[in-house]
């Protein structure tokens, strides 16, 4: 789907296996940039790389000018392909300096955050040629730059990325809407992560990984609804957390969603790992 004079969305569908019995049907946005070549924004789960190229080649491009992969962060639905990719296009991949280690090692990912059907989603550990920090700026073409915004909080080193040309924002999962799966690793800075991306200027277009772009009349709706989810979220931990016991982090989940009035079927082990994560922070 094309969004800009630059920019292309691809919808990708895929499905995590949260016990033996249960498939989840899930979706990620992966974006491609064009212009004198193409850049990628994430790469989704493992296969998607087909998803991708075959688009490309409808769009009268080829894969092989696929010059870098610049990863909003390195959780598997966005680091998935980048290893078919690489390996077929020769390009480079650039992430934060915080969620390095783990792209570069997936099985030290597995180990400190062990996701449902993990391996499926993932093809295997990718080399980074570099890192990115918050207010750099990539310079992509003669017309194309990629400004840096560090948006923490779904994980340490997420990262979002301005395109200046067209006024786009690709945030990753820092915007948590009302209703989604509760999944990060600091609320407060998530909601604070929120806050940085209201005040990045001129941002018409905002596209998000978990959720369908939207435009400049409503980006200010979703970030607000976003801060009163999260805000919501952390209220209902806490105050689970004073009437029962939240040290049975299973038992505490399905306690915390049935209140939030959220699907059973987000009751797993990262919503579990987030609710936690509120906890030993107060």
């Amino acid at each position: 789907m094309k969004i800009t004079e630059h920019i292309h969305a691809l919808k990708i569908p895929f499905k995590v296996r949260v016990c033996p019995e249960i498939e989840v049907d899930r979706f990620v946005y992966v974006y491609v940039i064009c212009g004198e070549k193409i850049w990628l924004i994430d790469t989704g789960v493992a296969g998607s790389a087909k998803i991708i190229f075959d688009y490309i080649e409808s769009i009268g491009r080829s894969p092989k000018e696929i010059e870098s992969i610049f990863l909003t962060h390195c959780h598997p639905d966005h680091i998935g392909s980048a290893k078919s990719i690489k390996e077929f296009c020769n390009c480079s991949v650039f992430i934060h300096e915080l969620e390095k280690p783990w792209t570069q090692d997936v099985a030290l990912q597995y180990r400190e955050r062990p996701v449902p059907g993990f391996n499926l989603l993932v093809e295997g550990s990718v080399i980074v040629e570099d890192t990115l920090e918050d207010k750099d700026n990539v310079i992509l073409d003669e017309i194309l730059t990629l400004k840096i915004f560090h948006t923490p909080g779904h994980s340490a080193g997420s990262i979002s990325y301005f395109l200046e040309q067209d006024n786009a924002l690709f945030c990753g999962d820092a915007v948590l809407s009302s209703g989604q799966m509760p999944i990060f690793d600091n609320i407060a800075a998530c909601i604070n992560s929120m806050k940085i991306i209201k005040q990045i200027k001129n941002t018409e277009i905002l596209l998000s990984s978990w959720d369908d772009p939207h435009n400049k009349e409503n980006i200010l709706n979703v970030l607000e609804d976003s801060i009163k989810y999260l805000a919501k979220i952390n209220e209902t931990i806490e105050e689970l957390s004073v009437k029962k016991d939240a040290s049975d982090s299973t038992e505490f989940c399905k306690q915390v969603i049935n209140k939030l009035g959220l699907p059973a079927a987000m009751e797993n082990s990262l919503v579990a790992r987030s609710f936690q994560s509120v906890l030993t922070k107060k």
